[in-house]
């Protein structure tokens, strides 16, 4: 403990860089446990798409690119994608159904590929 009071008394920018940058650290290494075991899951893999989904999440899930995707549902890849399929269909006005069998139908022709 000393040498910590010692580190803030005579160091304290470089004492504040290594807990903030330890921080940080410790951020992403929680963040890729977390992403892996979610996605290690097998039943993350292959959802049936739904309204709550972004196109981000199904290619992920399908294992397709998202640009394609994203191509396809005529968004701008890099752009809208937090927008959920029920957002997506309600700005082009259809109904969910709609868009939800347009994903299906490309991904079954993707994911046979």
């Amino acid at each position: 403990m000393k040498a910590i009071a010692h580190l803030w008394r005579e160091q304290r920018l470089a004492l504040l860089i290594f807990v903030g940058g330890a921080a940080v650290a410790i951020f992403f290494a929680a963040r890729l446990a977390f992403f892996t075991l979610y996605w290690a899951d097998p039943s993350h893999r292959q959802q049936t798409p739904d309204g709550w989904m972004t196109p981000g999440y199904i290619a992920r899930s399908w294992n397709v690119p998202r640009d394609d995707l994203a191509r396809h549902l005529h968004l701008e890849p890099g752009k809208d994608g937090r927008l959920t399929l029920a957002e997506i269909a309600q700005d082009r006005g259809v109904p969910l159904e709609v868009l939800l069998n347009e994903v299906a139908a490309f991904l079954a022709t993707e994911a046979g590929k």
